[in-house]
């Protein structure tokens, strides 16, 4: 019994790499960075792969168990690689594991915060929430109606998304648009 329960993991992991690599891809797409106000550093490239997994979640929640086991090795892998690139950062062992903790409260939170402006259609909060995780401390800090317009749509575009493509890891987001200049 426990064996199959190791083996089990073993042959999601596969697929588990590979929807977080889609994942991954679909968070460094330049137009987050370039157009919709997100900032190319590493924490905005944090920001950004949340909002990824955040829709990805959402989307899975309402997948059979296997998309939804899946979905939990993915997370598992999140923190696992952010574990791994702070370690990289040059932080010690010591203060590795308080650095995850705050990256899991700031994820949760984000993922409250968004989920409530999701489930409610209110881009204004969608897009306070965003402004107030990617730039904090930026008074005069871009708008963040791009970014809350690609959420509200690729959420939209997720619900077209297969349980075969979940189960095999093959979902994909939608790609960003750049903005209309005027």
């Amino acid at each position: 019994m426990i064996f199959g329960l190791f083996r089990k993991k073993n042959s999601n992991q596969a697929i588990v790499t590979r929807q977080y690599e889609h994942l991954t891809q679909a968070a460094r797409r330049p137009l987050f960075y370039s157009d919709m106000g997100v900032p190319d550093t590493v924490l905005g490239r944090f920001e950004m792969l949340t909002v990824v997994l955040i829709l990805y979640f959402r989307r899975t929640a309402q997948s059979a168990r296997s998309g939804q086991e899946i979905a939990q090795e993915i997370i598992d892998y999140f923190f696992e690689d952010i574990d791994h690139s702070i370690r990289e950062l040059g932080v010690g062992d010591v203060g590795v594991p308080k650095r995850v903790k705050k990256f899991a409260r700031m994820y949760y939170g984000r993922l409250e915060s968004y989920a409530s402006a999701l489930d409610g259609g209110d881009v204004e909060a969608l897009k306070a929430a965003l402004r107030r995780n990617i730039r904090p401390d930026e008074p005069e800090a871009p708008d963040m109606a791009a970014l809350a317009t690609y959420m509200i749509e690729a959420e939209a575009a997720l619900k077209g998304v297969t349980e075969d493509q979940i189960a095999t890891g093959a979902a994909l987001l939608l790609e960003p648009q750049p903005m209309e200049r005027t």
